[in-house]
């Protein structure tokens, strides 16, 4: 199967809201052997700060610019994200 660079519809731009990880309640952990590559919490993540390199990787959470939204846990199917308390 031919592979496809992976856009969102629409692209924000990593740190254009300035780095928000400082204030961080919950921090999203993603689940490696759970997690099926579909992209989703990559699509949904508000501030761009799941990294995608191929379909074939885990994604990555940046926390530099994760606010814990936990949107990226929310929109999981297989539940392969889970929250962590901060500190």
């Amino acid at each position: 199967m031919e592979e496809h660079l992976l856009l969102p519809i629409s692209l924000p731009t990593k740190g254009a809201g300035g780095k928000t990880g400082s204030w961080r309640v919950f921090r999203p952990v993603i689940i490696e052997e759970k997690c099926v590559k579909c992209m989703m919490c990559w699509m949904y993540c508000p501030e761009a700060a799941i990294e995608v390199k191929s379909r074939k990787e885990v994604p990555k959470i940046n926390y530099d610019y994760c606010k814990g939204c936990l949107i990226c846990m929310e929109v999981c199917p297989v539940k392969a994200i889970k929250s962590e308390r901060e500190g």
